[in-house]
């Protein structure tokens, strides 16, 4: 990963919390810049079009929920929320409209730096290994990996960067099942006391768009974990 070459845009209303994010980014080697407001944020945005955006959620003229209907308007960056509000409602409600990572504050800033170069990896497609197939089939599911593209029965389906990563994790997987603490090492990179409700979560947006067509293939089995597999009447 270019680091200099990737831009950040953080989005905070409180000076010393964007002053500690800004200076830690740039030390890894990001170019970083900061919005106080969401307009500010729409601003810079439409200027310099960032890789990621910081977000917070509580802002002084524009709720951060709304401001990231905003920003997909003109940018499919990825979006980490960072906020005070814990409860898991909103952490639902921020992934539902896309976005990609959610940190509670207080925060230390190895993790925050860490989620990030995630997001990062699983924007661009990370991890990859040279000689794979470009494309990975199970049933009339079809993933193109270097186009970032989904089909299913030909019909195209339209994918978060997130939701293709596990998505993709699960086709590589096909068959077999694999825990919630397997998925969240291996797409979301961590696995420092991670959130397995953000897994659980964003399997049920991967079955809107993948299982809207029969037979449904993501399967749960309880107390273990999730897999890709026909129903068993199909097997």
């Amino acid at each position: 990963m270019d680091e200099q070459n990737t831009h950040i845009l953080v989005v905070d209303d409180e000076p010393y919390i964007v002053e500690m994010i800004a200076m830690s980014l740039r030390y890894t080697g990001y170019r970083v810049s900061s919005a106080g407001s969401g307009e500010e944020a729409l601003s810079v945005a439409a200027a310099t079009p960032p890789d990621l955006i910081v977000l917070d959620v509580m802002l002084p003229d524009v709720p951060g929920f709304e401001l990231l209907r905003m920003l997909r308007r003109t940018t499919d960056a990825p979006v980490l929320f960072l906020t005070a509000r814990d409860a898991v409602e909103d952490r639902v409600h921020g992934l539902t409209l896309g976005a990609d990572d959610y940190v509670t504050k207080p925060f230390s800033l190895e993790e925050l730096a860490a989620r990030i170069a995630a997001i990062l990896r699983r924007a661009r497609g990370g991890g990859v290994a040279v000689g794979e197939p470009d494309y990975l089939r199970y049933a009339d599911l079809a993933m193109d990996e270097d186009g970032h593209e989904v089909w299913r029965n030909d019909h195209h389906i339209a994918l978060s960067p997130t939701e293709f990563a596990l998505l993709r994790y699960l086709l590589r997987n096909a068959g077999r099942v694999v825990s919630r603490a397997q998925i969240l090492e291996h797409v979301w990179h961590y696995d420092f006391n991670g959130d397995s409700t953000v897994v659980d979560s964003y399997i049920r947006y991967l079955r809107r768009k993948v299982d809207a067509f029969d037979p449904p293939l993501i399967e749960t089995v309880r107390g273990v974990g999730y897999t890709l597999r026909l129903p068993r009447e199909l097997r």
